[in-house]
């Protein structure tokens, strides 16, 4: 829980009314808050009354929170909003991680960043008006946050590595709503079915025995439908860093998508080393998931050892997760220093052991790109789809293809290109 500070009683104070503005801020933060609950809300602290803020805090708890991983999203919210002496700061230094002297340098805490985007979402609109005669003596800092230009049509097809801060948090918000839809895949077991295209024989005599012999129904199957697993492979090495980052967010909310069709989504990250993050990214909050994957992997913005890796997966993970037809997405700019032999090989082992591999390079943003590096040229032949993946647009078009079998991307292009 956030440290508790004394609670100051105003001279006239309007418990209800802040009440109400403190549930609408956990709604714009993701709790989903009804008028419901915040006249529980109010009535509870009426009953229950308080004579110490923790007594306050565990009281609007119980009202608010009954998810657990709204728990820290509720105590961000309720340190900043019910007057941390310093919370208009830490604030603006979250949500503007670039402005430094705003306060002290500190690690930021999980949920803490989408506390800020919500109090500070529409402060000028419910900031409360200023007593007569109270004039402040601190400089008024004035910062223009609103979208730029173009809005959302241009931050779709905006490069992330060009992203300012502000994009960057729309973008996230627009990449968890986006999601990776999957066609199922036909099995050799059947179901039940009026309209199957084949006769279930063992089904229609046990109905038979059951008529004396005669068999007056012809019992139908078709097909089983089974759903693949989709591995991620995600570089985070130093010229991938930007990308990778924001790309996490989108493989978050792939992992916590219900109905996408997916039996299960792995998640791996590699630099130097491989790492299993499949655990972090099933949290619910996006904020606590990502800080717990980052803790694992620690080779962030390290160098790149592709080869090695892959060679880590296929021998200790490819027998586990890899079953049932599983779809591999490769993010990586294919940039690497070790033996190409060797990576080819792997990816050639990888392609085997995988009903499709899809390879995302942000590099392909290049008009001009071509496969010179030494790296790329090794693991090219051996990927089912070469795609772009720098923007929202290309992970959109990612999503529309991923169960075409017929997609190759540009390989075809690129391929044509190889020495």
């Amino acid at each position: 829980m956030a440290e508790q500070i004394p609670l100051d009683i105003p001279e006239r104070p309007k418990l209800a009314q802040n009440i109400t503005h403190f549930a609408r801020a956990l709604r714009k933060a993701g709790l989903p808050i009804g008028p419901g609950r915040v006249i529980d809300a109010i009535h509870a602290v009426e009953a229950a009354g308080f004579t110490e803020k923790r007594d306050f805090y565990w009281t609007l708890h119980a009202c608010f929170v009954n998810k657990p991983e709204h728990r820290e999203v509720f105590a961000q919210i309720f340190r900043l909003y019910w007057r941390d002496p310093r919370y208009l700061e830490q604030m603006m230094a979250a949500m503007l991680p670039a402005i430094r002297g705003v306060q002290e340098d500190r690690e930021a805490q999980a949920a803490e960043r989408r506390a800020a985007e919500a109090l500070l979402d529409g402060v000028e609109r419910d900031a409360p008006p200023q007593e007569e005669g109270e004039a402040s003596e601190e400089t008024e800092i004035e910062i223009d946050a609103s979208r730029t230009m173009s809005g959302e049509e241009r931050l779709r097809t905006l490069d992330f590595e060009l992203m300012s801060t502000d994009e960057i948090t729309q973008a996230k918000r627009m990449l968890a709503q986006l999601f990776l839809p999957v066609k199922p895949i036909p099995s050799r077991r059947g179901m039940a079915s009026l309209r199957g295209s084949k006769v279930d024989w063992r089904r229609t005599l046990r109905a038979s025995m059951r008529q004396g012999g005669e068999i007056r129904d012809i019992a139908k199957l078709t097909p089983r439908p089974r759903w693949p697993n989709l591995v991620v492979l995600c570089d985070i090495s130093g010229s991938m860093s930007q990308y990778s980052r924001i790309i996490l967010h989108f493989l978050h909310a792939v992992s916590n998508a219900k109905g996408a069709g997916w039996a299960k989504v792995h998640a791996f990250t590699f630099g130097t080393r491989l790492t299993n993050i499949t655990r972090h990214l099933a949290q619910r909050d996006v904020d606590a998931a990502l800080k717990s994957a980052g803790a694992e992997a620690q080779d962030w913005e390290g160098g790149t050892r592709i080869g090695s890796c892959l060679h880590g997966f296929n021998r200790d993970w490819s027998r586990r997760v890899m079953g049932q037809g599983a779809v591999v997405l490769l993010i990586t700019d294919g940039l690497d220093r070790d033996d190409p032999d060797q990576l080819g090989h792997e990816m050639q082992r990888l392609q085997l052991s995988s009903r499709r591999l899809i390879w995302l390079n942000p590099l392909l943003r290049w008009e001009g790109f071509a496969p010179k590096a030494q790296g790329i040229a090794a693991m090219l032949p051996h990927v089912d789809s070469f795609r772009a993946g720098h923007s929202i647009a290309s992970l959109q078009e990612l999503a529309e293809v991923i169960s075409r079998p017929d997609d190759v991307g540009e390989k075809a292009r690129l391929m044509a290109a190889l020495p």
